[in-house]
Order: C-alpha cells, then structure tokens, then sequence
C-alpha cells in the first residue's frame, strides 16, 4: 500500500507543477501586458514594393468581396500587387476574379496545403518584392494596414505579426473564439514583445523580407500548422517577430461547432507535434547559445490551451474539495487550498488578458457555451494524431 501511496504522491507532485508552472507563465505575461506597446505610424518615406499573398481552397463565398477590399488600402497602388493563389474555385469565381486588377494564380495538388500554394505562387510572380504579407482568405486589413506593416520594417524587423481581431462576433461560438484570439494576441504578442521576446505567429496578417521568406518556405514540409513550422525555424535561427498592435486585420471567427471542432484538432496536433520536435534542441539551443526566445516558444508549445488548462484545474479543485471535505482518510500529498490557488492564478491571467470591451452581457451568454466548448476541445485532444498529415480545411462564409 505504501508504494501506491508514493505512486500517487508523485502523479500529483507532477500534475501540480505541470499545471501550477502554466498558470504562472500565464500570470505573469498577463501583468507584463500592461506595458505600453510600440506603435508604428504609417508616415515612413520608404515605400517597399509589398505582394499580398492571399491563398484559398474552395473559397468562393469569401474571396471576391476580400480581394476587391485588399486592393483599397492607401498605400501607393504601384507599391503593392494582390496575389490570389485559387486552389479549387468554381469557373464562375475565377471568371469574376480575372476582371480585377490583381494577379491571380490557379494552383492544383494531389494534397492541397498552404505551404504549396504560397510557394507556386512565389515561384510565378519572381522575385521584384520587398514584403511577403500573408493573409487568409476571409481576412479584411484595415486601410492603413500596409502602410503601417511597412514603417515596420523601417525598425530593421525581417518578420511583423500584424494584430488580427475579429471580423464577427454574431454567435456564441464567435465571442468565445474572438475572446480566445485576443487572449493570445495580449500574452504571447504584446507582453511578450513588451521584455523583448518575440511575438507568437499566428498564420495570416504577417509580413516578411520577401527574400527570406521565399528561401525559408522552400523548406517547410507542413501539411498543417505551416505558421508553427515557420516560427520554429525563425527563433532557431535568433530572427526577432515583431508585433504591430495597432496593425489591424479582421479575421472571421468559427460559427459552428463542427468547424470549431475541425480548427481545434488541427491547432492542436500542430502544437504538441512541434513540441516533440522542439524539446530537446531547445535546451540544447538555451544551455549553449542562451536562445532563451526559442526555448520559450516551444515551452509554449507544451502548454495545455487554455480553456482546456481552466476545465482540467477546475475539476481537479473540485475533486479535491471533496475529498478535503468528506474523505479525510484518502491520504493525498495536497490539499484543496493548493489547487485552488493555482485555479485562481489561471482565472486572474484571462480576466486581465480579456479586452474590456468583451465585459459585456453577450459574453455572459458565450459563457454558458463553454462546457460544449470545452467538450470539443477535450474530443480534439483524443483525436488529433494524424491531424498534421493531412490537409483539413476551416470553411468560411459570409458574415455581416
């Protein structure tokens, strides 16, 4: 019996620190954010020529109504050209986007992934480029948006992470996943960049040296998580990411469960597959060449998201709450009080990390969605070996 109890006692020791030891990165990096964040004024004298990368796979509801936008951005017009790259479009969307002033790129693969049609396209359109700036589909810049990605790049930065918000808000599923987006724009963006450590990417509404760029996504072999793959390389190699908060681009958040389940799987086999790939030469890379933004990121990596992070911790409290207060001769090593102090850690890091405009009774409603959230989240987590071997692609439609 008293090597069972010594099992136990190490099982938790061990889920106390895994948890605890989050819970506190997260604390942390929620009152760094208070820091004042940089802001770059688009009134630079230098006017890089920018390609607006934009791929697509069947997104023919989207991409119209996104490249007419993306061709009204007041930067000068000969500075910056609209690369749609069409994988999979219907005849009559291609036949409407040919009547636009923008370079559109028709690609077709075996397995459709956005790795390749980023590098098709770049391929085609040579190499008279300062910027690569890579959107999605459904995304909407702000017209200011190159301007101010572009007196950016005047601060020396090779790779910009622009601040991606919400498009919509018009369901409960779309609050919780806007409050989510803005979450990790404030902890891994902007209070990472506030101590200097890089910014996360987060896959669109980025911007790089478009030479580096092209030669670094020649070596990306990702069916999914490309950005992940790309950050990983970049750190490695001690390149900083840069955050432009005041950078705005709109991005349509998920509607419907069963996309939120599909996106969920993805982000997650990406994440803890590039922390397997990562662990080990991030101590290595941190012990002798003191790469502390690298080790950081993949440290990231093997956290649990944070929705998963506030169920798991919660229930944990809970079951020790009863144990505490009807089964006092379960000999645990910790108590309820420890566990609820690292659950009010986590709920501490979100509510500072949560913009105030979301205070608000429509998210009070999301709220009650949560456990469904949740729920998908914790089936994504069963199901998401393979994910990252094929290509699963997020659906977008229209949205007011």
């Amino acid at each position: 019996m008293e090597y069972i109890y010594t099992f136990i006692h190490i099982v938790e020791l061990l889920l106390y620190l895994f948890l605890g030891l989050t819970a506190l990165y997260l604390l942390i990096f929620a009152v760094l954010g208070f820091l004042p964040a940089k802001k770059y004024i688009a009134d630079s004298q230098t006017h890089r020529k920018i390609a607006v990368l934009i791929p697509g796979y069947k997104e023919d509801a989207v991409i119209i109504d996104v490249a007419k936008d993306a061709l009204l951005q007041n930067y000068d017009r000969k500075y910056f050209d609209v690369v749609v790259i069409a994988d999979s479009f219907e005849e009559s969307t291609l036949h409407k986007l040919k009547e636009l002033p923008i370079k559109l790129i028709e690609v077709s693969f075996d397995v459709s992934t956005k790795a390749k049609a980023l590098n098709k396209a770049m391929a085609l359109i040579g190499d008279d480029y300062d910027i690569a700036l890579v959107l999605d589909a459904d995304n909407l810049m702000e017209k200011d948006f190159l301007s101010k990605i572009n007196a950016g790049f005047d601060k020396g930065y090779k790779i910009i992470q622009g601040h991606r918000i919400a498009k919509n808000i018009n369901n409960s599923f779309a609050i919780l996943d806007a409050i989510s987006e803005e979450i990790n724009n404030y902890i891994f963006r902007k209070a990472h960049r506030s101590v200097g450590l890089s910014a996360a990417l987060i896959g669109s509404g980025m911007a790089f040296d478009y030479p580096l760029f092209k030669s670094t996504m020649q070596k990306m072999k990702a069916v999914g998580g490309f950005d992940k793959e790309l950050e990983m390389y970049f750190l490695k190699n001690r390149y900083t990411i840069e955050y432009l908060e005041n950078a705005i681009v709109k991005d349509e958040k998920v509607q419907k469960s069963e996309v939120f389940a599909n996106q969920r799987r993805r982000w997650l086999s990406a994440q803890f597959i590039y922390f397997g790939e990562n662990i080990a030469s991030a101590f290595v890379q941190l012990f002798t060449k003191g790469n502390i933004d690298y080790f950081d990121k993949v440290i990231q990596m093997g956290q649990l998201p944070r929705v998963l992070l506030l169920a798991v911790t919660g229930l944990i409290t809970v079951f020790y709450a009863v144990i505490f207060f009807f089964f006092h001769e379960m000999h645990l090593l910790l108590d309820v009080y420890q566990w609820a102090f690292v659950l009010l850690m986590i709920i501490l890091a979100l509510l500072l990390s949560v913009p105030r405009n979301f205070y608000n009774r429509s998210t009070l409603y999301a709220l009650l969605t949560l456990p469904k959230g949740i729920f998908i989240m914790m089936l994504s987590m069963l199901r998401f070996k393979g994910a990252n071997k094929k290509f699963i692609h997020t659906q977008h439609g229209k949205v007011s």
